[in-house]
């Protein structure tokens, strides 16, 4: 299968021109600050919109309409955990980043329990981020082969490449800048694609509400208290909610666009405002799985066995007309580089910023050594996701959640522990971490719990045998650093 030349050259323009806007940003970069965090020029919406774009991803834009397209709508669920997430976040967490000049997130953990516990929380940040990132680009070759009939690995060749330019020359503010083109690029490209399959099937909405119901697919909520259950009201409001409190209020990905805000408030406007944002989107994605189940009783898509997280891809190259179709396929490689861009970003931020070693032998006076150390470790961690991009992690949405949520509960923990238990220190807190890691590792491997509830049993076993642990074990905590080693 392969796409149409106007198409095609639709996707080729758009991967030349956002890579050609990122570029544009690698004007007036003079330090660290100007490379990670855009220097604190962002508007609050900029910041919303790629938040959003961030967390969105390839694996969510095909994945969400194959949860619908072989489950319901229950997934929304989820969503609203999400929207509580960000208002505890903006409430709890938001405080301590302000409170400094922090250019990353577990520079606060530094200022509460020591050097030690900092690079640990950024190494369980980089071992996550990078375990979740290698879901998220072996997606782009889902939708990238599917479209250039190429093989994955050079699927996974070309966008990083092009992501790994703009980002090595144009930094944060490139990112953020492109995260919005992009972003409008694909809810736009979303938002046609549902008024087109609505339009392509015969009988309209009612053709649609019929037959999703006869499949049980228009069903939004599950109020059981089955934890074997994915997707219940329950794990979505609370198992959402602390979710969200760690990929957002801890990851350095979510943080280093807060902390890019000119001010606390601008940062508080754009996490809530981007959880609307989102609400809104996954509807439509969600629509979608529903509409390309109903399509596909008309005009199979799938082949016997295939995956159906090609099935939105397929329907794109297949069934869009032409010129459209190239424009719906660039916005889905879009979701893929606006994500990518990111993560690298984030993940060259904290491996230069958070680790004492590092730290300490390319400290200098001159920002400019400092700034091109930065990008060449932007270029290692381009190698390195292109390496896991190439790894079969199975249905691409849920193992991406899946490994986020195994680790996030005892980072999240830490920094629970660091905000609300005054007298926990750096070796409870450790061995509240490890715990709580340890806690979630036998669940999934023993039990039928579902992942949705990982991150609030991680978080809560850290917390409790942390605080535990903390008094057990009391020590003296030693004077918080500051000026740029807290940084």
């Amino acid at each position: 299968m392969r796409i149409h030349p106007v198409d095609l050259a639709i996707v080729v323009a758009y991967l030349l021109g956002i890579t050609a806007l990122g570029l544009y940003f690698r004007r007036n970069l003079q330090s660290t600050t100007d490379y990670f965090l855009g220097g604190r020029t962002a508007p609050w919406w900029a910041l919303a919109l790629s938040i959003v774009a961030t967390e969105t991803s390839t694996l969510t834009i095909i994945g969400v309409p194959a949860i619908a397209y072989s489950g319901n709508l229950t997934f929304l669920q989820l969503i609203f955990g999400y929207l509580i997430g960000r208002v505890l976040i903006s409430i709890f967490l938001l405080p301590g980043y302000f409170r400094g000049d922090f250019l990353t997130a577990y520079a606060l953990i530094e200022k509460r329990f020591g050097h030690r516990m900092r690079s640990i929380a950024a190494l369980t940040f980089l071992v996550t981020r990078t375990l979740a990132e290698g879901v998220r680009v072996s997606a782009i070759a889902l939708v990238v082969s599917a479209v250039l009939g190429t093989g994955e690995r050079w699927a996974v060749c070309i966008v990083i490449t092009l992501t790994v330019l703009y980002t090595y020359e144009g930094g944060m503010k490139a990112v953020i800048w492109t995260d919005v083109a992009q972003f409008s690029l694909y809810l736009a490209g979303s938002v046609v694609t549902l008024f087109y399959l609505l339009h392509r099937i015969p009988g309209g909405w009612h053709e649609v509400r019929s037959a999703a119901a006869a499949g049980n697919k228009l069903q939004v909520f599950d109020f059981s208290w089955n934890f074997a259950t994915k997707y219940t009201f329950w794990s979505g409001l609370i198992g959402g909610a602390f979710l969200t409190m760690a990929s957002h209020g801890t990851d350095q990905t979510i943080v280093q666009r807060l902390l890019a805000a000119r001010t606390q408030k601008d940062s508080s406007r754009a996490i809530i405002a981007s959880g609307f944002i989102v609400l809104f989107q996954f509807t439509v994605f969600l629509l979608i799985g529903v509409l390309l189940f109903v399509f596909a009783q008309r005009v199979p898509l799938l082949a016997v066995g295939e995956a159906t997280d090609r099935i939105l891809p397929i329907f794109l190259v297949q069934e869009m007309p032409t010129g459209l179709a190239g424009l719906l396929v660039a916005a889905i490689i879009a979701v893929a580089m606006s994500n990518a861009s990111g993560a690298l970003n984030s993940l060259a931020a904290s491996s230069t910023l958070d680790f004492s070693i590092l730290r300490g032998r390319n400290s200098s006076n001159d920002p400019a050594r400092l700034l091109n150390y930065s990008k060449r470790i932007t270029l290692l961690w381009g190698a390195a996701l292109m390496v896991f991009g190439l790894v079969h992690w199975g249905p691409v949405l849920e193992a991406g959640l899946t490994i986020a949520s195994l680790i996030f509960g005892s980072l999240l923990g830490l920094f629970l522990l660091g905000t609300f238990d005054s007298r926990s220190n750096s070796s409870g807190s450790l061995v509240g971490m490890l715990a709580g890691l340890a806690t979630v590792l036998v669940i999934f491997h023993f039990t039928s719990v579902a992942y949705t509830w990982f991150v609030l049993i991680g978080s809560g076993a850290t917390v409790l045998i942390g605080a535990f642990a903390s008094r057990l074990w009391p020590e003296r905590i030693g004077s918080s650093p500051s000026g740029d080693e807290a940084r």
